[in-house]
């Protein structure tokens, strides 16, 4: 079954429609003693005619969606429901399926309209980076330092560049002075992206956070967006430590590779041959799409300053020497192909808990989540005078039961939070034990909310309960028709037989077939041994396979055939006059054992594929007037003809 029933956009779409129907959703029919919606009739009923070539008539669907529910009721009447696989499985989906209401759409709508205006621009900026600090005071005091250095820029008493180069923490400040060139959005945290888009020309940010540090951003410039480029090159790598006299030999073998394609060599074999770079290489030198920022400058600038069809001249980069060859170029993608980049994009960085933080503090509100500020003071309290949280202390308050956090007037106590930390036995010390305390007691109080949310979703919204419903009633319908037909019919070697001795008639063939074993092997020698074995041992049909294979492994293999002339080889030579087959490798031998020409099937086992899919439907006829006769249903007519 599709975990993926609906789009988190179509989910969340159909809030609004479903809202106004909560109200108005009256029982339509009682099936073993379970209400049934109309809501939820009319969900399925509207699904499974929308999937049919030939749409089913209401009475047609009522009378498959009673044996639907009934099927369902007999799952729960054996406690398919209760078992522990059944719970994780359906958990974890219905988990999957409350995410879309427990963001707010509208935020993340905005966050994607806001991020595609950014992509029709690119921006060059240089920053300025300096470390993450953990408590608040040295927090303040890092961006304080960092806001002075702006001050001091803004104000004309320092230059960006050698701020840069004295005080930013960027790696790459050695050979940039802090000037990172054109950004595009999506490549770097959300924060520094924001700065940097919303700074003009010429202006310094205030200082930003990131998961890399604290920044000021600068922007020098902005331009339209050059969309992205799909070419094909050619490399020889040149090592930083080369002689000069190795650097001129690769440039003067590119020199020559350049001569060869200008004079119509074709450039995928060219690349396949001599370039080194191995990846591309076997792709006859043909790289992704990319856009600014995903390869080296000086191979961007080339890539982009090329027409279409057109090849550069050889050119370097800290790699070594390059040749491209550009295909295609594409402005930005519209934003129906561009949503999936930027919700990728969203998934990696702070705006992917946007909606999701919007959405919580609305429910916070609505359930009047608070922390106990009492019970958390007096917590904070006990971790100063232990100096920090050791395994003594987790123990203690591992079975605290004072309420810390309340949600939709229910309280969880202190022991949720500290039950995890069990296992750690290492010792924190202050500042980082107060740290670690308050985020598991923020933790606590957003799992709370939105674990109450998640109870409520089904009487909430309609269209979450009908989703709900269906995969969890599919789950047990499958389950349950595995026991009482599938796998039954598949498992039941006797009833096979006797479905088959009594539906005989049903099951002929065109043309004579053979029945038998051929037992191939690689020579003569293994060849006589299994004709030996076989003569002596005499073994039944239903352990050949199973006798051959502990005597001989790997050295033999078996096969059991039911074929008609023209459908074998070996079986056309032994039992149709054909010719000798030809057998060519390993198998070059071979044997046939308990053979014989049939007219009809003589067991169930000659035709099991229709035998089984012929007793699959008598076990579900009986299996259906069983569950009609066990169970009571009752249908409102009346409620009945309001389905549209």
């Amino acid at each position: 079954m599709d975990k993926k029933l609906l789009t988190a956009a179509a989910l969340v779409a159909t809030l609004v429609a479903t809202a106004a129907k909560k109200g108005d959703d009256p029982t339509l029919m009682t099936v073993a003693g379970k209400d049934v919606k109309l809501s939820e009739f009319e969900y399925l009923y509207k699904k499974n005619n929308s999937q049919q070539l030939q749409p089913q008539t209401l009475d047609e669907y009522v009378d498959m969606f009673v044996t639907y529910k009934l099927k369902v009721a007999d799952a729960e009447a054996a406690g398919i429901d209760t078992t522990a696989a059944f719970i994780k499985e359906f958990s974890g989906y219905r988990d999957e399926l409350a995410r879309p209401y427990l963001r707010d759409a509208a935020v993340e709508d905005s966050i994607i309209a806001a991020t595609y205006r950014n992509m029709q621009e690119e921006v060059d900026v240089s920053h300025v980076m300096v470390a993450l600090e953990r408590t608040p005071e040295k927090i303040a005091a890092k961006r304080a330092f960092l806001d002075s250095l702006r001050t001091e820029i803004v104000a004309g008493r320092a230059d960006f560049a050698a701020v840069a180069d004295q005080y930013s923490i960027d790696p790459a400040v050695q050979r940039n002075h802090g000037h990172m060139g054109y950004i595009v959005p999506n490549r770097y945290p959300y924060s520094f992206e924001e700065a940097a888009y919303a700074t003009a020309v010429g202006e310094i940010s205030p200082v930003i956070a990131t998961p890399f540090g604290y920044h000021i951003v600068k922007v020098n410039n902005r331009r339209p967006a050059r969309g992205t480029v799909l070419a094909q090159h050619i490399l020889k790598l040149v090592p930083r430590d080369a002689t000069p006299e190795a650097a001129a030999a690769k440039q003067a073998q590119m020199d020559s590779i350049y001569t060869l394609l200008k004079s119509g060599a074709d450039f995928s074999d060219m690349a396949s041959r001599e370039s080194e770079d191995p990846g591309s290489a076997r792709k006859g030198g043909m790289l992704p799409w990319f856009g600014p920022g995903e390869m080296v400058p000086e191979f961007e600038t080339v890539a982009f300053s090329l027409a279409n069809d057109s090849i550069s001249k050889p050119f370097a980069t800290s790699y070594g020497i390059h040749i491209i060859h550009r295909l295609d170029g594409r402005g930005v993608q519209p934003l129906e192909q561009a949503r999936q980049e930027i919700m990728g994009a969203m998934a990696r960085d702070d705006r992917g808990t946007m909606a999701d933080r919007r959405r919580y503090e609305e429910l916070r509100k609505m359930y009047n989540a608070q922390i106990v500020e009492s019970t958390r003071n007096l917590v904070i309290d006990a971790i100063k005078a232990n100096n920090g949280i050791d395994s003594a202390f987790v123990a203690k308050y591992a079975a605290d039961n004072t309420p810390i956090v309340i949600a939709a007037g229910k309280a969880a106590p202190v022991s949720r939070l500290f039950e995890g930390m069990r296992r750690n036995k290492r010792r924190q010390a202050l500042e980082p034990a107060i740290e670690t305390f308050n985020h598991l007691v923020d933790n606590l109080l957003q799992s709370e909310t939105l674990d109450h949310e998640k109870t409520q979703l089904e009487n909430r919204y309609p269209d979450f309960r009908n989703l709900s419903n269906e995969y969890r009633d599919g789950m047990l319908l499958f389950e349950i028709s595995n026991r009482n037909v599938w796998d039954r019919a598949s498992q039941d070697k006797e009833g096979l037989q006797r479905f088959f001795q009594a539906n005989r008639d049903r099951y002929k063939w065109d043309a004579p077939k053979y029945k038998g074993f051929v037992i191939y092997t690689d020579g003569d020698s293994i060849n006589n041994a299994v004709k030996s074995f076989l003569a002596e041992k005499k073994p039944q049909a239903d352990s050949v396979a199973r006798e051959l294979r502990a005597e001989f492994g790997r050295d033999v293999k078996i096969e059991r055939v039911i074929v008609a002339k023209g459908e074998n080889p070996v079986i056309d030579h032994v039992a149709f006059g054909g010719a000798i087959p030809a057998l060519n490798g390993k198998w070059n031998s071979y044997v046939v054992y308990e053979g014989k020409l049939l007219d009809a099937p003589e067991e169930a086992a000659d035709v099991r594929g229709q035998v089984t899919s012929d007793y699959q439907a008598e076990l579900e006829k009986e299996w259906v007037k069983e569950l009609r006769s066990k169970y009571k249903w009752k249908i409102n007519n009346k409620i009945l003809k309001r389905v549209k």
